[in-house]
């Protein structure tokens, strides 16, 4: 079955939707891809809120600075100014649609800004404690209702069409292979243009902060299409993931800790002073160490948030959905501190794009996590993931809008002639769990080249199996999304071996000084 559009967007969060919007404003027909529903994706689940100079107490060099200094030397200057300076235009575009941003007060006009970890100013805009959801909401209700955007929910996609390997040399991307999960079918979807906005690759991990879907898709199929993918060492392991069995992947937001939140061992005893004098603000790389390291050395399964100092009320209005959710599992946090562990969260590093989200391969774009635009450097600043979203969904929409319409030549079906129906879904599900085990045991908070070198080797076995079974059945959600993780997991661990200093993201035992010179970890096919 083929499938023709003007644009093909893989991936449903705040870069896509938006992208989505802003080109189907002008008439592009879009095709947009979830592998579940439009609600479930990473940004759905972003609490804090949106970075960006909105107050006249604070300024663009500010804001850069501070994310030059989160970054740990690795920020590209010219990606993070052309951030930051977009940062106001994105906020406002988000209002214009309709965005329900916190106000000082009922009767004010203006809005309330947080503060975060890593940030010298209040900065960031938000929606009480749920912002991602409330900007999904906006955005969903808009892309369903426009006439130019067809949603397919329930569909993954399996790789990319390229020109290269179809007869078409110089064509580049011509679209994708995608796996209808209501019916089984391969359908084939033709597009000028394609978007990666598959978000980032946490499920690599046995314990994440992200939802389901983020299995490092668009990473490994721009891989697979002979993209550059750099600096994937440097995966954010968010501070404070709530702990408790009950309690799967819901963080505790950063504003948490920025309106004066606590860290504090079983016994009471604040600890984060004694690992750094910015405290509990400081980034979070240096908090999930500092974390990870009490944890191991007092053989404890979490530490505590506290902020039962502020008031009541002002805790239920502040952070409505983590005190209820907080209070479904029998923790009242306007009485009691909440039991948090690290657990990774955001991918720093991904696809290689320049300032217009093109990649290494013509027409393919790539947005939100699944890029690496330079703007985060060695570790992401609070706060900075939506404004990069919705920047360069902004930056790819004008580039897209500015080529002229071209046809696809004709594309060929999916061929399944040569497999046949799995025999045994046992493989997936053990491959799986070992990955992901393997990866949080040895290539966690804190490496060595030892755990690294012993999860290559894990990978290349689990990779060679997970490639027979591929070549041998026929697709399946769980098998594309495996598939992709073990190329993800193999990224990671590749550019973790090659930093051979501790910067940001990335601390070694074995490499614990930074070298002089930041330089950035860039693979090639």
């Amino acid at each position: 079955m083929l499938k023709q559009f003007d644009v093909l967007i893989l991936g449903s969060g705040t870069a896509g939707q938006s992208l989505a919007l802003r080109l189907a404003d002008r008439e592009q027909r879009v095709a947009l891809i979830t592998k579940r529903s439009l609600a479930d994706s990473a940004s759905a689940w972003a609490q804090g809120g949106i970075a960006a100079v909105l107050d006249s107490t604070d300024s663009i060099e500010a804001h850069i600075q501070d994310t030059f200094t989160a970054g740990a030397g690795l920020c590209d200057p010219v990606a993070t100014r052309f951030v930051v300076e977009h940062g106001k235009a994105a906020i406002d575009w988000l209002i214009a649609r309709g965005v329900p941003f916190t106000r000082e007060d009922a009767s004010s006009v203006g809005y309330h800004l947080t503060r975060e970890g890593g940030h010298s100013h209040r900065r960031i805009i938000h929606a009480a404690d749920a912002t991602g959801a409330a900007v999904q909401a906006t955005l969903t209700k808009q892309v369903l209702a426009h006439p130019y955007i067809t949603v397919f929910e329930q569909h993954i996609a399996i790789d990319l069409v390229l020109g290269d390997k179809i007869g078409h040399p110089g064509k580049g991307c011509l679209g994708a292979y995608v796996l209808d999960l209501a019916s089984g079918q391969v359908v084939t979807f033709s597009a000028p243009n394609t978007v990666l906005a598959t978000g980032g690759a946490g499920k690599v991990y046995l314990y994440t902060t992200n939802p389901d879907v983020a299995t490092g898709d668009g990473i490994a199929m721009a891989w697979r299409a002979g993209c550059r993918v750099a600096n994937m060492e440097f995966i954010q392991f968010h501070p404070t993931c709530l702990y408790h069995p009950q309690a799967k992947s819901f963080l505790i937001s950063e504003a948490v800790r920025g309106e004066g939140g606590v860290l504090r061992l079983p016994d009471g005893t604040r600890f984060m002073p004694e690992h750094d004098p910015r405290a509990e603000l400081a980034p979070r790389d240096v908090v999930a160490r500092a974390i990870d390291f009490e944890m191991k050395k007092r053989g404890i399964d979490c530490v505590f948030l506290d902020i039962t100092h502020k008031p009541a009320a002002w805790l239920r209005s502040h952070f409505p959905n983590i005190h209820a959710r907080c209070l479904e599992l029998g923790i009242d946090i306007t009485r009691e501190p909440i039991p948090v562990v690290p657990a990774a969260h955001y991918t720093c590093g991904g696809i290689v794009t320049d300032l217009s989200a093109r990649t290494d391969v013509p027409n393919l774009y790539a947005v939100g996590e699944s890029a690496c635009t330079g703007l985060h450097g060695a570790n992401r600043l609070a706060s900075n993931s939506l404004l990069e979203c919705l920047v360069f969904g902004q930056a790819a929409a004008q580039d897209i809008l500015a080529k002229p319409r071209t046809p696809n030549p004709p594309l060929p079906d999916w061929d399944e002639s040569r497999v046949t129906d799995a025999d045994e879904e046992v493989v997936i599900s053990h491959n799986w769990a070992e990955l992901r085990r393997a990866m949080w045991d040895y290539v966690g908070i804190v490496r060595t080249n030892k755990r690294l070198r012993r999860a290559r080797h894990r990978i290349r076995l689990l990779a060679r199996e997970i490639h027979e079974f591929y070549s041998n059945f026929r697709v399946s959600n769980d098998l594309i999304e495996l598939r992709n993780l073990v190329v993800t997991a193999d990224l990671i661990v590749r550019c973790a071996l090659r930093r051979k200093e501790s910067r940001g993201l990335h601390h070694s035992r074995d490499y614990p000084d930074l070298l002089p010179k930041a330089r950035n970890t860039i693979l090639r096919p």
